[in-house]
């Protein structure tokens, strides 16, 4: 692949209009002065467009708009509570986030409700996929674990669409439901990481009996005594104090010992982070927001801004380590999809979580959304980052 730059532009505005002619003037601009190392103009054909929900009903529209503008381009993307580009996020105020790539046509494929998976006779093969879906989909786990496995690496990545009216997401269309993104060939590199962002808050402990999503017993313990002594609570609240008590409790799940963080450590990448739903006081029962089978391992945990900014400076860190490891490679352009319960206030200041990530990888190319839900692998996470980088060779 020729080494040129993906590019990016960001704005808000009241007015999607305002915002949208800004963003093209910033790409005007930027394409005008890309070319590759032989001097040629870099022909840009994938981009990606993440709108805040403020301008959800104009979607349609604004498509339209980047179709005309960019007719070679061919645009996915979704809808989030947020937006975000280097160094900047945008929450709960009308933005939106563009990126363009100079990716061989023959290097990817677009998947939706109207373009179906490129059959095995198609010569297409299918290396990764980012993903971007709606939360309400019927089945949604199981149509990741399908798609994971039309890939030859089983690495996804993306998020759920979030929004406060309607979710939606973009793939040279506007869809509810359902899963859309981009399917990439062997030759689009990219390097892609989890961060956490939540700490445990007790030891690791074993499912030993567990319905559907009920906990009842942990190390042979009723699940209730667990919780009540790793978080330090005291064993006579009442229903409505024990409820309150466990409303900042969250539970992080793993299936495999190969995860298991050591108290007070920090959660691997195969640990998922789920909400405590309910509890029974009576039987000692707690009800977790996933389905909990025995031999699980289980740890009750909160959120932690400093573990979590760590965390994504780790990732971060590891991401440019090995770009710096292979002297041919370069990074082309970044995508971030964040917890859209991390951004803003959760690292400590606007901007705080994408300052993070410009920090360590510089100022480089990258848009993404704060997500309802995000993807990485054939699993949905909670609570997470997911930061990926496309690179290029020489």
């Amino acid at each position: 692949m020729n080494r040129a730059p993906f590019i990016h532009a960001h704005a808000a505005h009241a007015d999607w209009r305002v915002a949208l002619a800004e963003c093209q003037r910033q790409l005007q601009i930027r394409m005008a002065a890309s070319t590759t190392e032989q001097g040629v103009s870099a022909t840009f054909t994938l981009g990606w467009c993440y709108l805040s929900d403020y301008y959800a009903s104009e979607s349609e529209v604004i498509l339209d708009e980047l179709h005309q503008a960019y007719p070679g381009v061919a645009w996915v993307g979704t809808i989030g509570v947020g937006v975000a580009a280097s160094g900047v996020e945008y929450i709960d105020e009308p933005a939106l986030a563009l990126m363009v790539a100079p990716l061989p046509r023959e290097s990817f494929r677009l998947f939706s409700g109207q373009q179906p998976l490129p059959t095995a006779s198609s010569g297409f093969v299918a290396h990764t996929a980012l993903v971007h879906a709606e939360g309400t989909t019927p089945d949604l786990q199981e149509l990741l674990q399908e798609l994971s496995a039309r890939t030859t690496t089983g690495y996804l990545f993306g998020g759920l669409s979030s929004a406060r009216n309607r979710p939606l997401h973009l793939a040279d269309g506007v869809f509810s439901g359902g899963l859309s993104g981009v399917l990439f060939g062997p030759e689009v590199g990219l390097i892609s990481r989890v961060t956490q962002g939540c700490q445990p808050a007790g030891p690791v402990r074993t499912v030993t009996r567990a319905e559907q999503n009920l906990v009842i017993t942990l190390d042979g313990k009723p699940a209730l005594d667990c919780v009540l002594q790793d978080r330090g609570l005291d064993e006579d609240l009442s229903n409505d104090e024990l409820s309150h008590a466990l409303s900042t409790t969250l539970v992080g799940l793993s299936t495999g010992a190969e995860d298991v963080p050591t108290w007070p450590g920090k959660f691997g990448a195969d640990t998922f982070v789920r909400h405590l739903v309910g509890v029974d006081p009576r039987h000692r029962i707690l009800a977790v927001a996933d389905r909990v089978e025995p031999g699980m391992r289980l740890a009750f945990c909160t959120r932690n801004p400093e573990a979590a900014r760590r965390d994504l400076v780790r990732i971060a860190t590891e991401i440019r380590a090995e770009l710096e490891s292979s002297p041919t490679a370069h990074l082309s352009g970044v995508l971030y999809v964040s917890c859209s319960g991390r951004g803003g206030p959760h690292f400590g200041a606007r901007h705080a979580e994408l300052q993070t990530v410009r920090d360590v990888l510089g100022e480089v190319p990258l848009v993404g959304f704060f997500a309802g839900g995000e993807i990485a692998r054939s699993h949905l996470y909670g609570y997470t980052g997911v930061l990926t980088v496309f690179t290029s060779q020489d």
